[in-house]
């Protein structure tokens, strides 16, 4: 008897074993989930939204547009807070979520640590309720990014849902997230580009979307700005690889280049340390302790008056030749097209950032030249005052058609400079919807 319950133990615990090991071997088929990101240029500053889906309808996933920011502490979005929630009960073309308490540790949590922070933020109570609800709802700040007009949203439990990827194909399969956000009603955003509905946070705040990621993904963020809002950029959270079309066996990550990413106090966006603009081999050096922040929000790299002043020297006496054209706002300095038939006769100069590591972030004139008319394009930075938060501001034209990598979990910052010089773009990932199994 005694060798018999031995042998059965033996079968059982190698069973466990053999079990735990084809767990531990599986390995999914995706590394990242991936969404399509678009140029909107039908607000007041151009914008870029991420396409996620937010509720399943009828057997299909209803989308949503959100902004993409970087910065903001966590998401908001067009929706109602509803605590009974089923079938039928929400309004038609509505998206219904549950209400977190003011009881709960998210609802303090978020206001006392994660709040936006703006003067004209009225303060919050916790005098509001549901009807029927038997708890006080949680209301929240939040800051539109077009206006900078200050609202108040209430704080959710809410779901999104995205295609996987292994950097190549857009998978059928589905990861889903569940993090806290906010609802405010579709009057909030009139001012938002057409169809774009909410903001999605990408920051370092625990509120924001990478927060709500888990394994297998790895905390890495990767974002490739469209320049045109005829075709799609892409987004990816995880581990990577990242391939784009044509070049379809070659790993973005290859041509990526990394510095530090550092922390800013009261914060939650991403920085990196900048030692130098250099121009034409002509170099401006950047004072130390100056704050560089990287921004989905602003439109263009905006600098400090003194910084500003010095690089539209050197790019003046960079260019002395180039026709001039009357400065067109925001921009101070702007030229002539001058061409022959189709061709380009004159050359803008790369306008390089120089990191601390020494290491080299090269804008070529697809970044720093933006085309106002037929005729004239102007040097795309901008004067942003002599006493700013940040002396500098990586803007979004800067971005377009970059490759950029944000490691969280390595504190890291990868750039790729143009893909055009690489024969590629932001709009060349196939999109086309693969089988994942």
């Amino acid at each position: 008897m005694f060798l018999l319950l031995h042998l059965i133990v033996i079968v059982v615990v190698s069973s466990i074993s053999h079990g735990h090991e084809a767990i531990a071997q599986y390995v999914p088929p995706y590394t990242s989930v991936v969404a399509p990101v678009n140029k909107h240029t039908d607000a007041s500053k151009p914008l870029y939204s991420v396409q996620i889906m937010t509720d399943y309808v009828n057997m299909q996933f209803l989308h949503a547009n959100f902004l993409i920011d970087i910065d903001a502490p966590f998401i908001w979005h067009d929706c109602i807070v509803q605590w009974n929630i089923y079938p039928g009960s929400c309004p038609s073309n509505t998206l219904c979520t549950s209400p977190v308490s003011c009881e709960e540790f998210q609802c303090t949590d978020v206001r006392t640590s994660y709040s936006y922070e703006n003067p004209s933020c009225p303060p919050v109570t916790n005098s509001s309720t549901l009807p029927g609800w038997g708890y006080c709802t949680c209301p929240v700040n939040v800051v539109n990014p077009v206006t900078g007009s200050c609202s108040q949203a209430l704080l959710n439990y809410d779901t999104f849902t995205m295609n996987t990827s292994n950097g190549s194909n857009f998978f059928t399969g589905f990861y889903g997230a569940y993090p806290n956000a906010a609802c405010l009603p579709s009057s909030s955003f009139q001012s938002f580009p057409a169809n774009v509905t909410g903001v999605m946070a990408f920051s370092s705040s625990p509120y924001a979307f990478p927060a709500y990621l888990y394994q297998p993904l790895k905390k890495t963020l990767a974002l490739c700005l469209p320049s045109t809002s005829s075709s799609p950029g892409v987004l990816f959270f995880g581990t990577g690889p990242y391939y784009l079309l044509p070049h379809s066996d070659v790993d973005v990550r290859s041509l990526l280049s990394y510095t530090p990413l550092l922390k800013h106090p009261n914060s939650f966006g991403y920085f990196i340390g900048l030692k130098a603009i250099v121009i034409k081999q002509r170099s401006i050096t950047i004072p130390e302790n100056t704050t560089t922040k990287l921004s989905t929000i602003e439109p263009y790299t905006t600098l400090r008056t003194d910084i500003y002043n010095r690089v539209v020297q050197t790019f003046s006496i960079a260019t002395i030749g180039f026709p001039r054209a009357k400065p067109v706002a925001p921009f101070g300095l702007c030229f002539r097209n001058f061409t022959i038939g189709s061709r380009v006769v004159f050359k803008f100069p790369d306008i390089d950032f120089i990191l601390p590591d020494g290491k080299k972030w090269a804008t070529s004139a697809a970044n720093s030249m933006k085309q106002m008319t037929n005729d004239v394009a102007c040097l795309a930075f901008v004067d942003g005052g002599a006493t700013p938060e940040h002396a500098i501001v990586i803007g979004t034209f800067q971005f377009e058609d970059n490759f950029l990598e944000f490691d969280l979990e390595n504190s890291s910052f990868g750039f790729s400079s143009s893909l055009l010089r690489e024969q590629t773009s932001c709009a060349n990932f196939n999109f086309t919807i693969t089988d994942s199994s």
